[in-house]
């Protein structure tokens, strides 16, 4: 399974950008995003950034990423989806069926 990570945007141009993680730094391709200012958040697939993140939305990946590390590590994760705790689950707009 593959995962995408938020990573910072260190230094770059639109061909490729040098990004962090929590100390890790990696070089990665820009060519889907274009040049992204430094401090931009990027969602990293494969050495690749594939979307632009804002930060609320990169801070919503990086629980659910701790979360499953902590669950997988028999520690407490309840806290990490604090966004899923008393409401219904909904599907994405994109996967809903339209309205006739």
């Amino acid at each position: 399974m593959c995962l995408g990570i938020p990573m910072t945007v260190v230094e770059g141009d639109d061909m490729q950008a040098l990004v962090e993680r929590r100390g890790e730094t990696r070089r990665i391709s820009m060519m889907l995003v274009g040049e992204q200012p430094v401090g931009s958040i990027v969602l990293v697939h494969i050495d690749s950034a594939v979307r632009i993140l804002d930060a609320a939305e990169a801070k919503l990946i990086d629980d659910g990423l701790d979360g499953v590390a902590a669950a997988l590590e028999g520690r407490d994760f309840e806290h990490l989806f604090a966004d899923l705790v008393d409401r219904e689950p909904q599907l994405p707009d994109h996967l809903l069926e339209p309205e006739s």
